[in-house]
């Protein structure tokens, strides 16, 4: 089940193609997710609770990886929740986002 999830800009810079794979009730999804949305950041999610045509199609994009959240910034596979917190971390989210 595809579901946009769009939140409001916070400035007019081309912000990259976001897409995240996700079960409903995962904490790190959720975690995932506020994160993405404190940045102002508008992203596809991929709700793949039981759908596993689904989540074989995430493990072919994430190099085999089949736990959840899988992050892609523009078509790019960062990893999963931990990943995306180290980049944000390491102050390399904002750009990879196209925030700066």
């Amino acid at each position: 089940m595809i579901d946009a999830t769009a939140s409001p800009a916070q400035d007019t810079e081309k912000m990259e193609k976001v897409e995240i794979y996700t079960w409903e009730s995962c904490p790190f999804c959720l975690r995932a997710k506020k994160l993405l949305k404190s940045k102002g950041v508008n992203f596809t999610e991929y709700k793949i609770d039981g759908d596993e045509t689904e989540r074989d199609r995430m493990a072919q994009r994430a190099g085999g990886k089949r736990t959840v959240p899988q992050i892609f910034i523009d078509d790019i596979h960062i990893g999963g929740c931990d990943d995306l917190y180290a980049l944000e971390k390491e102050g390399r989210l904002e750009a990879l986002l196209g925030k700066n």
